[in-house]
């Protein structure tokens, strides 16, 4: 095998993961995070589709960005650590414990993760890269952070038919003056974190 050959395969086999995580700062709901691997070509057609940090996306086009991106991605799984978990183990531990689950769920298993923010994940067995604003950086992890918003806003409005009156549809579990005023008449739910101070 050629040198150009030999490094053609090893690109070829190189499986990068991209990962993020939504919901740190929210009142109500799991943190949830995603993980997701790209192609070259993926990564030039989700760029030119306007794939950046999920925050500068207007709700109707996150959606149909995750649409595109589950279609193109080599793999693409989604991981959550529960409000107990959060109360528990405290908000960075839960949100590194939904990264791992979900880097976990990924098959084959990517040869390098890149994690956005600054902290890695611990005990995870992959090679693993901490990105500072990553989701400005790397189309896999602004992808992630896409896929991880999308999925916790649909259970958020969801879990809205079951905990009514904090106006969760509207503010996704995030405190908003509703919401605060909510919580001062009705009380915390089941869903709402324990530990946060409101």
């Amino acid at each position: 095998m050629t040198g150009s050959s030999a490094r053609v395969l090893e690109a070829a086999l190189e499986r990068i993961a991209g990962v993020d995580e939504v919901g740190r700062g929210a009142l109500f709901g799991p943190v949830v995070a995603a993980a997701v691997v790209l192609g070259d070509e993926a990564v030039q057609q989700l760029t030119a589709a306007g794939v950046r940090d999920s925050k500068q996306l207007r709700p109707a086009h996150r959606v149909k960005l995750a649409q595109h991106i589950r279609h193109l991605a080599w793999d693409c799984q989604v991981g959550m650590a529960s409000v107990h978990e959060i109360d528990r183990l405290n908000i960075l531990q839960a949100s590194l414990l939904a990264m791992e689950r979900a880097i976990r769920r990924l098959s084959p298993r990517p040869t390098l993760c890149l994690i956005d923010g600054k902290y890695l994940v611990p005990q995870l067995d992959i090679p693993q890269q901490a990105v500072i604003k990553g989701d400005q950086h790397h189309c896999a992890i602004a992808s992630a952070s896409i896929i991880a918003k999308v999925w916790r806003d649909t259970l958020i409005m969801r879990l809205d038919q079951h905990y009514p009156g904090y106006d969760l549809t509207a503010n996704k579990g995030y405190g908003s003056a509703k919401h605060r005023q909510a919580l001062s008449q009705l009380g915390r739910s089941r869903q709402h974190r324990q530990s946060f101070r409101y």
